[in-house]
């Protein structure tokens, strides 16, 4: 086998939810030009059939599945979809995520636990529906979950209180999932840094702003979506066989937060 071989996810299924824009997107396309098919969800389907359309030119097959992947029953049932509609599992790309930033008196404890729900539970929620699928193919293949975290998951900021706290606890429950699930299935995530995918739109047309990202980016650039896709393959294919429980920074090699906010300090 050579090294590019080890790249190859051909006759492989991969979930991959969060995938009608941005990095979802970016990674079901990538994961099908390197040989696997796919099943997309995301809330809105038009969005998702464009993604589709991506993933089939790569002749690869791709089930869409618009849904409201807060709802826990919901993601959870992706697995069983993928398996009935692709005849295997392999891969499980936890994208779906996110929150918006607000002041701390601003942040109820009801917004930070839907905070947790939507980053966290969801990701334990589709695997372990997943789990029992993929472990039914005995064909000696290493299965592989991948989980999209953030840097504010590792560093600190005013304002991400609750998407910081769900994103490092993502993290986390990665480390302790891939305790639980060797050796069979191997459990990694990425510390994304600051991407240029629709959540930056705002930024891109702020000058000042875009400026301030980059000059606090040793590399001076922000990420493209294709640099989180190129991780998410590594730790799905062979390439990444010995490697579980880990969280990579594609990060652009930053240290602290990019972005200030402006939030105020408190006051009475």
């Amino acid at each position: 086998m050579s090294i590019l071989d080890r790249f190859s996810v051909a006759g492989t299924v991969a979930i991959v939810t969060g995938a009608g824009r941005g990095l979802g997107a970016s990674t079901a396309v990538s994961l099908a030009e390197a040989g696997a098919d796919v099943l997309i969800s995301a809330r809105t389907a038009e969005q998702l059939e464009v993604v589709a359309e991506q993933v089939r030119a790569t002749g690869r097959r791709c089930v869409v599945v618009p849904a409201d992947l807060s709802d826990l029953d919901a993601v959870a049932g992706l697995a069983q979809t993928a398996y009935d509609e692709l005849g295997r599992l392999d891969t499980v790309v936890n994208n779906v995520g996110g929150t918006f930033p607000k002041e701390f008196l601003q942040t109820s404890p009801r917004f930070l636990n839907e905070a947790f729900s939507f980053n966290v539970a969801t990701a334990h929620a589709l695997t372990r529906a997943a789990v029992p699928l993929m472990l039914k193919d005995d064909d000696g293949r290493q299965k592989s979950v991948v989980t999209i975290s953030s840097m504010m998951g590792r560093t600190a900021d005013r304002g991400f209180v609750a998407y910081g706290t769900a994103k490092a606890a993502l993290a986390h429950w990665t480390k302790m999932a891939a305790q639980d699930l060797a050796p069979r299935i191997r459990v990694n995530g990425i510390y994304v840094g600051s991407i240029l995918t629709s959540a930056l739109e705002f930024v891109a047309g702020q000058p000042e702003l875009m400026g301030q990202l980059e000059d606090k980016t040793p590399l001076g650039r922000v990420g493209e979506p294709e640099d989180i896709a190129a991780g998410v393959l590594y730790l799905a294919s062979k390439a990444g066989q010995y490697v579980t429980g880990k969280l990579i920074e594609i990060d652009g090699g930053i240290q602290q937060p990019t972005l200030d906010l402006g939030f105020p300090d408190v006051s009475p």
